[in-house]
């Protein structure tokens, strides 16, 4: 990119890489990052990567009082022959666009922040683990820098993207995670901001968050605001479940995340020749479904688990045991096919895979 200034860090600047096998999620990151600001009347300019660092920003910067601060999240794959992947990015940027548009913020040049982001990745290459299951996660994100107060949309932003090599999300690992089902708190509403990726949304879900896993839950499953009757999303995840043969999936209906991962696992069952449905699904159906044995797996979809087997539901007191509390064999092949498109190792008939010239 001829507008891109790339400047490395000094040797004595690098810092140690991590033991590949004990790396948790979000603890540690890379020697580098990208930064480009926008202007209003001027547009997106300064596109740098530089070693990371703190930002400054003035006390009145308004992403600091009036929300407008949006992400992404995405995964390099150290694949064959040392090879590096990326899965769905133009996706993962053209979704971050559509965050941008609801919240009032500045558009950008999908191919142009794609181009930067591989040269980062490049740059900071020896951070894609090597280690199995482990990957180098890729927080994208923008946030209002204007100093000024006022409830109005910014004119200046920062665009950021860093680095950070991840383990497993869950500490379960691969494992049937256990869900809590709020019917108390409720993440979002038709109109809302539930279906693009805004800080605030998540700042919301932490108390529930918070009181799940205080009881031994690893997630919050939520429920519709209005009736507390019609599944929505996990946390961190879609959610889907499959009830005699068929696989169901709440709908988008603007109060979910439209996640790249699940856009993959309905075409990946659409290629299976399975039935699948897109519709409201109760969680008192759910409950009917696994008292009468038609229930046969439930299982969660995201960036960060990939496909995340749900052991059990815990519902107004209750807690509801799902396939015995075993791995689904649906959830496992998911898994197994996801990763290995991911890591060039199966095929990839869809072009969701993009590899980096290392």
């Amino acid at each position: 990119m001829a507008n891109l200034t790339i400047t490395q860090a000094r040797p004595d600047e690098l810092k140690t890489k991590p033991d590949g096998t004990a790396l948790g999620f979000g603890k540690l990151f890379s020697d580098h990052m990208f930064t480009m600001r926008y202007t209003q009347g001027f547009g997106w300019h300064d596109l740098e990567i530089t070693k990371y660092h703190d930002f400054a920003l003035a006390p009145s910067a308004m992403c600091l009082h009036y929300g407008q601060a949006i992400f992404e999240g995405l995964k390099a794959y150290r694949g064959v022959d040392n090879q590096i992947f990326l899965f769905r990015p133009k996706d993962n940027l053209r979704r971050m666009n559509v965050s941008a548009s609801r919240m009032c913020m500045a558009e950008f040049d999908v191919d142009q922040v794609l181009a930067a982001m591989k040269a980062l990745i490049l740059v900071d290459q020896e951070w894609v683990p090597r280690s199995p299951g482990a990957t180098l996660y890729i927080r994208p994100f923008m946030i209002a820098s204007e100093a000024a107060l006022g409830v109005r949309p910014s004119k200046e932003y920062i665009f950021c993207i860093i680095l950070s090599p991840v383990g497993a999300y869950y500490p379960e690992g691969f494992n049937p995670v256990k869900i809590y089902v709020s019917d108390t708190y409720v993440r979002a509403v038709r109109g809302g901001v539930g279906s693009v990726k805004t800080a605030g949304n998540y700042a919301a879900s932490i108390k529930a968050a918070m009181e799940a896993q205080a009881l031994g839950y690893t997630q919050v499953l939520w429920l519709d605001a209005i009736e507390r009757r019609y599944i929505e999303e996990v946390g961190t995840m879609n959610i889907f479940f499959k009830i005699n043969g068929k696989l169901i999936t709440p709908p988008l209906a603007g109060t979910i995340l439209p996640g790249i991962t699940r856009d993959s696992v309905i075409q990946l069952a659409k290629d299976w020749g399975m039935e699948l449905q897109e519709r409201p699904i109760t969680i008192d159906e759910v409950v009917e479904a696994n008292e009468s044995g038609a229930l046969e797996e439930v299982f969660g979809t995201g960036t960060a688990a990939v496909i995340s087997p749900v052991g059990s539901l815990y519902y107004k007191g209750h807690t509801i045991t799902l396939n015995q509390g075993r791995t689904g064999a649906l959830s496992q092949k998911m898994f197994d096919v996801l990763q290995g498109i991911q890591y060039g190792q199966r095929p990839d008939s869809h072009g969701w895979i993009e590899p980096l010239t290392v």
